[in-house]
């Protein structure tokens, strides 16, 4: 979560409350950072926090975000009716313990976990908080192998690409982790086999392949990286396993793209994760973690709590939180089915493969992907056009769309793009009002280049 500072500046004095909104002698301004001293009715403190959040972007024109902007009723109301649930407390919900453990297993199958009793994971509050936990796992096994060898083991390090989302970097900062990122160079903007096998060493706990880059939607080559570990092994060298975040592509490829070996169909592969709020089409937040088999998940980290009455096995960073996003995940894998999932991730792609196209025939703009992985892609501005992808991005917001633009990762700073997330609830209608709308843009900043620099602008993280 975002940090706050605290602060005591004037315009934090108060929010100030339309009269039409209160009756006589009621309270016409409201404390923005200090407690109020009394109450305030129902239906005024409603109106004061939804009038402030109408200055919110609209979600479903937020093709920044890879997380769900849009559900069924049927789904909403599932999450209304469940959202006072612990899905921590197993005891007291065990129906929702239930479903989170069915959730579990249909992941399992469909990342085809080996054996019929193969497979061991949870949800989480988000893919971070997977990622996390995976790895904490690799880091703990490379301990204990170490360990039972008489071996050293102050100095463990995760070997990924420079591209990997934010998480790693906190796993890494947090856990007392070297971080081995892969810069990119040229036109390779992600992990390949040939660039992590020479930062792979000894103290190296595991690879993280990325299924489905936040910088551009592309996948990482994850099964010609475990076959160079594969290889490096056999000839004498370490034995290391690989961590698949397929945050987004988890919930992608097993549908749209069944033929991509990525999965536990690699023997190297250990961990997965996902993300349930993103391509798994719930809104946020829920995550979901599983291991190839209860050997890839050190009992050591695994508490068992006596709590309200029950002993339950936890493995998570969070303890108490709702349950209702779990529901809510169970609903959709029970309500679409393989055939369903297909058809929704396959209208994405689709989408994002014709809004691609049509960019690329606009002229000032070059695609660096086209949404032929995830349904997602990133394209620059024609230096010579005399805007940049900032202003391009500033454009749009005029007319309601959040369309990102940020620099590439070391080595590549220098390259600034605009990337589209084509997610569930974003139609072909709309894409082509944003390419009429991109098209009047581009009109207009190539008649009047802007004249105000954006060298502020920082590297976008989602």
């Amino acid at each position: 979560m975002p940090l706050h500072h605290r602060s005591l500046d004037a315009a934090d004095a108060t929010v100030e409350i339309n009269p039409m909104y209160t009756r006589h002698g009621e309270t016409r301004t409201v404390p923005k950072l200090h407690l109020p001293q009394n109450e305030l009715p129902p239906d005024l403190a409603y109106q004061i926090v939804h009038d402030e959040l109408m200055l919110d972007g609209n979600a479903r024109l937020n093709l920044a975000t890879f997380v769900t902007t849009w559900m069924e009723p049927q789904a909403q109301r599932l999450m209304d009716e469940s959202v006072d649930k612990n899905v921590i407390d197993k005891d007291e919900y065990p129906q929702t313990a239930e479903l989170e453990r069915r959730c579990v297993h249909m992941l399992a199958g469909l990342w085809h976990v080996p054996g019929p009793h193969g497979g061991v994971g949870c949800s989480t509050t988000g893919s971070s908080e997977a990622a996390m936990l995976a790895g904490l796992a690799l880091k703990w096994r490379w301990r204990m192998r170490r360990s039972a060898a008489a071996l050293p083991v102050g100095k463990p390090n995760l070997v990924m690409g420079i591209n990997v989302q934010v998480c790693w970097e906190k796993f890494c900062r947090y856990w007392d982790v070297e971080p081995r990122y892969v810069p990119m160079e040229g036109e390779r903007r992600h992990l390949t086999a040939e660039t992590a096998i020479p930062l792979c060493d000894e103290n190296t706990i595991g690879v993280v392949a990325v299924l489905g880059s936040t910088q551009d939607g592309s996948y990482e080559p994850v099964a010609a990286i475990a076959a160079a570990l594969q290889q490096l092994a056999a000839s004498g060298g370490p034995d290391i396993p690989v961590h698949v975040d397929a945050a987004s592509g988890g919930f992608i490829a097993p549908f749209i793209q069944p033929d991509l070996v990525w999965d536990f169909r690699l023997d190297r592969v250990v961990s997965i994760n996902t993300s349930g709020h993103k391509y798994g089409l719930v809104y946020p937040g829920v995550g979901w973690v599983v291991w190839r088999d209860r050997e890839s998940l050190p009992e050591d980290l695994i508490f068992n709590v006596n709590y309200l009455g029950g002993s339950m096995p936890t493995f998570a960073l969070n303890f108490s939180r709702s349950g209702s996003n779990v529901i809510a995940q169970y609903y959709q894998l029970i309500r679409l089915g393989f055939e369903g999932y297909r058809r929704v991730q396959q209208a994405c792609q689709d989408t994002a493969l014709h809004l691609s196209s049509q960019i690329a025939k606009l002229g000032p703009f070059r695609l660096l992907t086209d949404g032929s992985d995830l349904p997602v892609f990133a394209f620059t501005v024609d230096p010579d056009a005399g805007y940049s992808v900032y202003d391009v991005s500033d454009a749009l917001r005029k007319r309601g769309w959040q369309v990102p633009a940020y620099t590439l990762c070391a080595n590549l700073e220098t390259t600034s793009v605009l990337r589209v997330v084509v997610r569930n609830g974003f139609s072909r209608d709309l894409s082509d009002l944003l390419v009429d709308d991109l098209k009047r843009e581009v009109g207009l900043l190539r008649h009047h280049a802007p004249s105000q620099s954006h060298a502020d602008r920082q590297r976008f993280h989602h």
